[in-house]
């Protein structure tokens, strides 16, 4: 690379890792392995029951249950006051399967057969752990990587969700994590090998794919990520192999992905659910402006330290413009700022797509359940412990200590809130719909809604 081109040695920070950087952030997931195995699972809503049959038919070898083969599998779910299965539909072939999106399943089963569901999502967890502290280290420098782990660990969203192994929420957020991480380590460390450089980037849009299979709205942050490298390349010395290669493994897993629904459904485009009963439009964007801030503030606190990280970025930048843009803090705020960007998109493609989500309108109507509303918002919480590390690493250390502990306060405020344990009920129905909005088999018990009902009839544990 031509040497006026290059990039000076300070604008990105080089500060060897120290070890009380490492131990602590091991210490902190741990501390979350912990709080979260203490606490006895149970089962909040339908879409726990959903994902307990689809997972314990996966199990067995199955993702679609002939007639039989259901009526097995509700007898086996709902012995001992288990609970039985919700909102699975009866397909037009006269096969049965889960309404929900079929990734997690594939990234839990394994834990399934070993008697070790309960570590799924803290499995994803140590791996958003890894790539936010490598992320945050080649960004930040020194601590940064500790304070984005801490800052993951001890939201209230993040303990309350990793307690649910029988719902995909923590485990797809961490994808999310852990592959943003990784990438904006790979794009900010240009003088990395190129091989490594190569094989970071690969697993992290693996992630993200892995992501998208669990939730299909998560495709937003993988279409950012796609446009933030694609875009910065030159910027970044990406060599075109490494891109064009990334490029093809997204490509070739997205038509991979879309051929699996065909398969399952029907339909590239179709889902579980019948059409119309998910719906997005611009009249809940008010409403839930309105509502929803309260309810994310508990749940993840460090939203507000993030904030807080992009008005002090984009001031920075405003005031370098006066700096000669060949010196280090001149390009020291032009690189925050880019990372800002990109994190703030993908933050904003998620939450964005889900305050037009009319659900959640209905939900935060009158007494609110915390944990089942915001779960739509967690996925960003990866975009957000990054940026909010960054205001950490312009303070004092004792007192962005200080702060950090009152945060994981909050979370474990949030973690036992009773309102975050009550119960969703679905309400009954005599029929199942299928996917073409035919009645079929009926069944007690049988949710019409994405999401289930209010409510706080007690039910059994889990054993």
């Amino acid at each position: 690379m031509p040497s006026s081109t290059r990039r000076p040695p300070s604008s990105v920070p080089k500060d060897p890792i120290l070890r009380s950087e490492v131990w602590i952030a091991i210490g902190v997931f741990a501390a979350m392995c912990v709080v979260v195995l203490l606490k006895t699972p149970q089962l909040l809503e339908p879409d726990d029951y959903a994902y307990r049959a689809s997972i314990v038919a996966l199990s067995e070898g199955h993702v679609l249950l002939s007639n039989p083969q259901y009526i097995a599998l509700l007898a086996q779910l709902s012995a001992h006051g288990g609970g039985g299965i919700e909102q699975w539909v009866h397909l037009i072939s006269g096969n049965w399967i889960s309404q929900k999106n079929p990734g997690y399943p594939f990234f839990a089963v394994g834990f399934q057969w070993l008697h070790l569901l309960r570590w799924t999502p803290l499995f994803y967890g140590g791996f958003a752990c890894c790539g936010l502290f490598y992320g945050a280290h080649r960004w930040l420098g020194r601590w940064g990587g500790t304070y984005a782990v801490v800052l993951y660990c001890t939201s209230g969203a993040a303990l309350n969700f990793a307690w649910r192994a029988t719902m995909p929420t923590f485990t797809d957020a961490s994808l999310i994590a852990g592959a943003a991480g990784l990438l904006l380590g790979v794009l900010v460390a240009k003088d990395d090998p190129v091989p490594r450089r190569l094989i970071l980037g690969l697993i992290a849009f693996l992630a993200l794919e892995g992501a998208v299979l669990i939730r299909y709205s998560d495709v937003t942050v993988l279409v950012v990520a796609v446009i933030a490298v694609i875009a910065l390349r030159r910027v970044c010395v990406l060599s075109r192999a490494t891109v064009l290669t990334w490029m093809a493994v997204v490509i070739w897993l997205a038509a991979a992905g879309i051929e699996l629904n065909h398969l399952l459904y029907g339909g590239t485009t179709r889902t579980g659910y019948p059409s119309g009963l998910i719906t997005f439009g611009t009249s809940a964007i008010l409403p839930n402006l309105e509502r929803m801030p309260q309810e994310l503030v508990e749940s993840m606190p460090l939203l507000i330290p993030a904030l807080v990280s992009v008005v002090w970025i984009v001031v920075r930048l405003v005031r370098s413009r006066r700096v000669d843009p060949r010196f280090a803090p001149r390009l020291r705020a032009r690189q925050d700022a880019v990372v800002a960007l990109v994190l703030v998109a993908g933050w904003s493609s998620v939450w964005g797509l889900y305050s037009t989500y009319t659900w959640t309108v209905a939900q935060t109507l009158g007494a609110v359940i915390p944990v089942h509303v915001v779960r739509f918002y967690v996925p960003a919480l990866g975009l957000i412990a990054l940026l909010a590390a960054w205001i950490f690493k312009q303070l004092p250390r004792w007192f962005a200590s200080a702060v950090l502990v009152l945060l994981a306060g909050a979370g474990v405020w949030s973690y036992q809130l009773p309102a975050n344990h009550l119960i969703v009920k679905s309400h009954s129905s005599p029929y199942f719909t299928t996917v073409r909005g035919n009645a079929s088999a009926p069944r007690s018990g049988a949710s019409q809604h994405p999401h289930g009902a209010k409510s706080t009839k007690s039910e059994p544990r889990l054993k």
